[in-house]
């Protein structure tokens, strides 16, 4: 039953440019954009995972539908690749914000502070800053998720972080 419950919670794949770099997001629920959303009608929090290493977002999506499933379908589940992670097909089509205050690009995205950059900018332009977060992080995305509480004093502040979940997966010998 549970599984039959999971395979029907829709899954909405979008390709964003965030820092000038195509970011592939995923999103358990109905809520496609936040920002367009009338306040009463958004969802008060948002759960937000950030993967591991290769930073492949398809990976986490039967955990992103157990965990929409298990808030009742209340919380909007996203989860986001790593910058330079994955690639849209060629024929869907990439998210453009015009007014994107944090479009610039950022010096080595690709290296650990250039992630952690690329997931600020995107916190900062597609969620509402009156908005609850709860940051999941798993293996290299929890030093992301600590790392974005660290460098954004203006979002753990306002209290927008609900909380931070760390996965590490270690191997015993």
């Amino acid at each position: 039953m549970d599984s039959e419950i999971k395979e029907e919670i829709p899954v909405h794949e979008e390709f964003i440019l965030c820092c000038g770099i195509e970011t592939q997001v995923l999103k358990c629920g109905p809520w496609t954009d936040l920002t367009s959303d009338q306040i009463a009608n958004r969802p008060k929090l948002l759960i937000f995972i950030i993967p591991g290493n290769p930073g492949f977002s398809a990976f986490y999506v039967p955990f992103a539908k157990a965990l929409y499933s298990s808030t009742k379908r209340r919380f909007p589940v996203w989860v986001i690749s790593h910058a330079g992670h994955a690639l849209a097909p060629k024929d869907k089509k990439i998210l453009t914000t015009s007014d994107d205050p944090n479009a610039q690009e950022i010096k080595d995205i690709y290296g650990l502070r250039g992630q952690v950059e690329h997931k600020l900018a995107f916190l900062r332009t597609h969620v509402p800053k009156e908005m609850k977060l709860v940051v999941i992080g798993h293996s290299i995305g929890c030093y992301f998720s600590l790392q974005v509480l660290k460098h954004a004093p203006e979002l753990p502040m306002k209290p927008k972080f609900q909380g931070v979940m760390c996965l590490i997966r270690m191997s015993v010998s």
